[in-house]
């Protein structure tokens, strides 16, 4: 199970500016610990908890928003068998701009042919559901950082 890289975070930006000024809701997803079972012929079983940590920059609307995210099992590097979205609702407490949000993902079932079908033919994908430009943003490893504009003197004042 991996978080896809094209897929893992999420950045609005207004009139897709790149600038901090322009950033409305931004998202992470921070760590994933997940665990799988199977024996014999039967299915594998999996489950994860992802850690998100969710903000909302300047041009950010309201002090809530409901990011989606999906979950899709492939046929390692090649088919996708199934996709499921989840919505992520999200409150910004009054004053705060950020939020780390625990999620757990269970009831994924992955079918098998026989006993000898492993476990490693198949990957869990997980990933927020993004615009072909926000994709974009993420391949180029571009990102907003929380210090983005200070400069050294100014980080360093207590």
């Amino acid at each position: 199970m991996k978080v896809l890289y094209d897929a893992a975070r999420y950045i609005e930006l207004k009139d897709n500016r790149t600038a901090t000024s322009a950033v409305g809701y931004t998202g992470e997803i921070q760590n994933l610990a997940s665990a799988c079972e199977y024996k014999g012929d039967q299915p594998i079983h999996v489950q994860a908890r992802l850690l998100f940590s969710l903000g909302r920059g300047p041009q950010a609307t309201g002090d809530r928003k409901t990011y989606r995210y999906w979950v899709a099992v492939t046929d390692r590097n090649r088919a996708i068998f199934a996709k499921q979205y989840f919505d992520l609702p999200v409150v910004f407490p009054a004053g705060e701009d950020r939020v780390q949000k625990t999620e757990d993902v269970t009831g994924i079932t992955i079918p098998r042919a026989d006993l000898k079908v492993s476990g490693a033919n198949f990957e869990v994908l997980i990933g927020f559901d993004v615009t072909p430009e926000m994709a974009d943003f993420n391949r180029q490893g571009e990102r907003f950082r929380v210090n983005a504009g200070e400069t050294q003197a100014s980080a360093a004042r207590p």
